[in-house]
């Protein structure tokens, strides 16, 4: 299933959060949106979403163009924390899978068994860390075509990252999903990627295949995105 932007642009009152973008992501691949806050990853995730909709251009997911329906085949992991506090893990579990058909109640209990997670638990009694690793198996627990995932490391320490990462590799179906990962935790991510983008001051500066950059040119995806920026910040002045 494939997500197209086509010669989008959105503003927010008179500000630019991205500007003429063009991109098509593509079935089967996990693609690192990588950049620094501000820069418009966040607004693409949320214009693939139907959460907000582009001042000019379209966005689809399978030539359908998006409106707040298409939550029925795109998964979202926001960086904000959204739970009812006063639910156990369990309760949020069984509220998700009441919401969404293609939410998978084996698929769940296995990753809360991964992240070590007590269905008892109470939420607001939760560790950041482990509130974390409960957004994660909420959005990797549906079958969605899509799956969308908004600073999914934001303030978690090394071993809660390090289980994200694994839990990533382990229940997302490569043949059959889109991953799209907005971050600027560039080091973290890159075991996992297979397309790049660098995303900067509301435009796709540059896109590379990450074994390419690798193979071909003896380039890590942070050397890579460090050398696009400086790049761009020459040129432009």
């Amino acid at each position: 299933m494939t997500v197209q932007l086509n010669g989008v642009t959105k503003k927010y009152g008179n500000e630019f959060a991205l500007k003429n973008v063009s991109f098509t992501f593509t079935k089967g691949k996990i693609y690192g949106l990588l950049g620094p806050n501000g820069g418009g990853k966040s607004t693409t995730l949320k214009l693939i979403t139907g959460l907000v909709y582009p001042t000019n251009g379209t966005v689809t997911v399978s030539d359908e163009k998006v409106t707040r329906k298409i939550s029925d085949k795109v998964a979202y992991l926001t960086e904000l924390d959204m739970f009812y506090d006063s639910f156990t893990i369990k309760q949020m579990v069984d509220f998700y899978h009441s919401q969404f058909p293609d939410f998978s109640l084996e698929k769940a209990h296995q990753l809360l068994q991964d992240m070590q997670l007590e269905g008892n638990k109470k939420i607001r009694k939760l560790s950041k860390g482990n509130r974390g690793r409960l957004k994660l198996v909420l959005t990797i627990a549906r079958n969605a075509p899509v799956i969308l995932l908004d600073e999914p490391f934001s303030g978690l320490d090394a071993l809660v990252r390090d289980s994200i990462v694994k839990s990533l590799l382990t229940y997302i179906n490569f043949e059959e999903q889109t991953v799209i990962i907005a971050t600027h935790e560039i080091d973290e991510i890159e075991p996992l990627l297979d397309e790049v983008i660098a995303v900067y001051q509301g435009h796709y500066i540059d896109h590379q295949n990450v074994e390419s950059l690798r193979e071909e040119q003896g380039l890590s995806v942070l050397q890579w995105f460090k050398m696009t920026i400086q790049n761009w910040e020459s040129e432009k002045y």
